[in-house]
């Protein structure tokens, strides 16, 4: 019987907890929202087509958490509290529209107007370009509670399963750097967005190991998928066709170069009203032609579910938002954490949409992998082509005529709401654009800062 050292044992244990029973030659940092005046407003304001930079850090090091939370409201109506009286109060005015004072909703698109993007090394493009709310598993832009081993979200009953709600999010992917890594926020959207986060940081004294492979996210949706049958029902003897290739699938990740895919989060708009599954997953690597080194059952056995998809949510696995929530809408996950896919030259993720992909839904999906740089290029769909697929709202009916006895009075009022419209909504925009301001110079003095701190760690 071979004998080894406890040294030599105690060497092979990498559980996820096992790092934190070693010392390890690191210096811990963030970046974050606070308020450098001392204050209380610890957010930043994004205005509309703004790029604000979170985090610029020199390496080597290791991104350890990101958490983020945010709001991007819409005014309908003049509020009766002056924006200036305002200014340094709580950022949300959690008041009901009915009560007079305020009428303002989220908007229930923006988690898919803002952009994430992530750049390492000085690459020529980024590695991560995915819309904000879809990096952390709010798909459809309609946030709910969960939590895996890579991503959480943490939501209030109330703001729960709507377009737009608030939420926190959060990243324990590990994301490390050797000479740089840039994290910015792209704001595609009319309105400013308001947002508090930290991204926690470790950093390193000497290179990067040599194997070290850097962290990737891309997004892409299908709408609607190309199905060839989406009035024939799922399940019918008559969707039951050969299908023995890869053509057609909806595609999670293409990408070449080294490296392994770790999983991803999918958002399904089911619209035929019966089951969106039943399509096989299939994974083509290096120099596979047919059948893949990976071919799967069904679309909930990829998801590791069974008989349809299930109300959990489990580290490796699991559903976000459920049919039965929000019919026809789901979002779901799967994690390659302890089973990564790995690859030598490339890789080829796809799902059937419906077996034979006869079905046309609403797709779309967050892929997460690790890989060599130079990082792959970097190409995302505009705006107009990611927003979410909602309900369409009650159309506002058009003001009748008022009486002949108030009509002087009534077109008064009119005038008096015009006017207090205008003067309030241009209060608000010159307040978001001093506070955009303000982030800016905090902005630049988090990199300054981060500069400061990597230069007394060397």
């Amino acid at each position: 019987m071979p004998i080894f050292t406890f040294t030599e044992v105690y060497s092979t244990m990498n559980g996820p907890l096992s790092s934190l029973t070693s010392l390890r030659d690191a210096r811990s940092a963030r970046v974050s929202s606070w308020d450098q005046r001392g204050r209380n407003q610890d957010n930043w304001t994004i205005g509309p087509g703004e790029t604000r930079v979170l985090a610029d850090l020199e390496g080597p090091g290791q991104i350890t958490h990101i958490w983020t939370t945010q709001f991007c409201r819409r005014q309908f109506g003049p509020g009766l509290l002056d924006p200036y009286d305002t200014d340094t109060t709580a950022p949300v005015l959690e008041i009901h529209n009915a009560l007079g004072l305020n009428w303002e909703q989220p908007d229930p698109d923006y988690y898919r107007k803002v952009l994430l993007k992530i750049t390492w090394d000085d690459q020529p493009g980024p590695a991560v370009l995915v819309p904000l709310g879809d990096f952390f598993g709010v798909g459809h832009s309609m946030p709910n509670s969960y939590a895996s081993a890579l991503f959480t979200v943490s939501a209030k009953p109330e703001e729960s399963l709507i377009f737009g709600g608030s939420a926190a999010l959060n990243s324990w992917a590990p994301m490390p750097f050797n000479s740089r890594a840039r994290i910015e926020i792209v704001n595609e959207n009319d309105l400013p967005l308001v947002m508090y986060f930290y991204i926690d940081y470790e950093l390193f004294r000497q290179p990067l190991p040599e194997d070290t492979v850097h962290f990737h996210a891309r997004w892409t949706r299908s709408s609607p998928s190309s199905g060839w049958g989406p009035d024939l029902q799922t399940n019918s003897p008559q969707t039951n066709v050969a299908h023995l290739s890869d053509d057609g699938n909806f595609v999670i990740l293409e990408t070449t170069g080294t490296g392994h895919y770790v999983g991803c989060n999918l958002s399904v708009h089911h619209r035929q009203g019966t089951w969106w599954g039943e399509g096989d997953d299939m994974i083509l690597i290096d120099d596979d032609t047919w059948p893949p080194s990976l071919h799967g059952t069904g679309t909930e056995d990829y998801f590791n579910h069974a008989w349809g998809m299930q109300k959990n949510a489990f580290p490796y696995h699991g559903t976000i938002v459920h049919e039965s929530d929000v019919p026809g809408y789901s979002v779901t996950y799967r994690q390659h954490v302890v089973d990564p896919v790995r690859f030598a030259s490339r890789i080829k993720v796809s799902i059937e949409h419906g077996h034979a992909n006869h079905l046309s839904d609403d797709w779309a999906a967050t892929a997460y992998w690790y890989q060599t740089l130079p990082s792959p290029p970097a190409t995302i769909l505009p705006v107009e082509r990611r927003l979410p697929a909602r309900p369409p709202a009650a159309e506002q009916p058009s003001a009748a005529p008022p009486p002949p006895d108030l009509a002087a009075e009534v077109t008064r009022m009119r005038a008096e709401y015009a006017a207090r419209l205008q003067a309030y909504t241009d209060k608000l925009d010159q307040r978001s654009r001093r506070r955009a301001e303000r982030s800016r110079a905090e902005s630049a003095a988090n990199t300054a800062h981060a500069a400061d701190i990597r230069r007394r760690f060397r």
